[in-house]
């Protein structure tokens, strides 16, 4: 097949799932063509499978904010064209959706049918789908899909309760490249990050209200007032200010190391002892599965989808969101003991093994074909 990915080209959870699945996608044989505005983080090695075509916005002092929509839908004509491209699998309602709805019917016009499948991520959905201005133009663009996939169970039951939808959502969770965390350190350097006595606790996100990054840090002043221990802050975002103005406060900005956006999130996976993600709503909880494939069990909020991949008791322990104290419990449980921690961090490992990509990208072909079957009797 020759597949179109539309995507976010960022370090966020679906533009790292999009590109790690059309690199999956390309192994397999298919041909692959990334459309964005930037050649996304992940996809470093193009090949006569994988291909990047780069969608520009040209300044025009007409537009107040510039029409990507309109440049996106364009670009994707010119691409399906150019390239006999059979298929969109577009990731975002809005605007990927809403821009590939666009190319379809200008294709149309030109008896080019290229069939849309949309995958829901999580942020198109509860946080901007519902807000009244796109409601409508999300509840549009999902019903105008031809095939619609959505990454969690908690995500597919969100879309259904907030908006009018009369297509099928089919449940493709998220996934990992196993592969790529069985590859042991022989050094991973954790004595530059702590002492040998000290746990090394470890939150990634684009430290957005959302992930909730006061919550990050005072759990971990309740860690550390029992256990010897350092924190890792990974990322960028709004709330970087905050965050280290309330560590001051506490105390324990010698505790904490802030990396901003890092390239080395395996190594520091690799000398993490916990993971912390409390965050406010999480339509799957990427970032924790990819902690647990490192061996690194979880403590999270129980909100969206995150109950569906940190499972209670095994690999980590799930709170209600805000519930420090409960948090700072079940981590000192974690962590208070060798032996204990040691299984959890084996059955992370054997529950994250659940999510590789082997037995996911086999899900979105048969979501290709059957969508492309499916059009052809039209």
């Amino acid at each position: 097949m020759k597949i179109g990915i539309v995507c976010y080209p960022t370090f966020g959870g679906s533009g790292v799932v999009a590109t790690e699945l059309g690199l999956s996608l390309s192994k397999r044989g298919h041909e692959v063509h990334f459309i964005t505005y930037k050649q996304p983080v992940r996809l470093e090695l193009l090949s006569n499978k994988v291909h990047f075509h780069e969608v520009n916005v040209p300044e025009y002092p007409l537009f107040h904010y510039q029409p990507y929509e309109l440049a996106l839908s364009s670009k994707l004509v010119d691409m399906v064209k150019f390239h006999g491209i059979e298929i969109l699998h577009v990731h975002y309602a809005i605007p990927h959706a809403y821009a590939a709805y666009m190319a379809q019917k200008m294709l149309r016009e030109e008896g080019i049918y290229v069939p849309i499948v949309t995958t829901l991520h999580g942020t198109d959905i509860t946080l901007v789908g519902s807000h009244p201005f796109y409601k409508t133009a999300v509840t549009f663009s999902i019903n105008k899909s031809d095939a619609v996939t959505s990454v969690s169970q908690s995500l597919k039951d969100d879309t259904l309760r907030l908006f009018d939808i009369k297509n099928d959502l089919e449940v493709i969770t998220n996934f990992i490249d196993f592969s790529k965390y069985n590859l042991a350190f022989t050094d991973c350097q954790r004595d530059m990050m702590a002492s040998e006595d000290e746990k090394i606790i470890t939150h990634i996100s684009n430290l957005r209200p959302v992930k909730r990054i006061a919550d990050v840090i005072k759990v971990f002043y309740g860690i550390q007032k029992q256990i010897p221990a350092k924190l890792m802050l990974v990322g960028e975002g709004p709330e970087r200010e905050m965050a280290e103005e309330l560590c001051e406060s506490l105390g324990i900005i010698e505790k904490v190391v802030f990396f901003g956006k890092s390239n080395e999130i395996d190594k520091i996976l690799c000398f993490s002892d916990l993971f912390l993600l409390p965050s406010e709503t999480e339509s799957f909880g990427l970032a924790a599965l990819e902690a647990m494939a490192s061996r690194v069990p979880v403590i999270s909020s129980n909100t969206g989808g995150i109950p569906e991949v940190n499972v209670q008791g095994v690999s980590g322990f799930l709170s209600d969101v805000g519930d420090i104290d409960d948090m700072v419990k079940n981590a000192v449980y974690i962590l208070g003991d060798s032996k204990r921690l040691e299984e959890f961090k084996s059955n992370a490992k054997k529950e994250a093994s659940k999510f590789d990509i082997n037995q996911i990208v086999p899900q979105y072909e048969a979501i290709y074909q059957q969508t492309l079957t499916k059009c052809l009797t039209l």
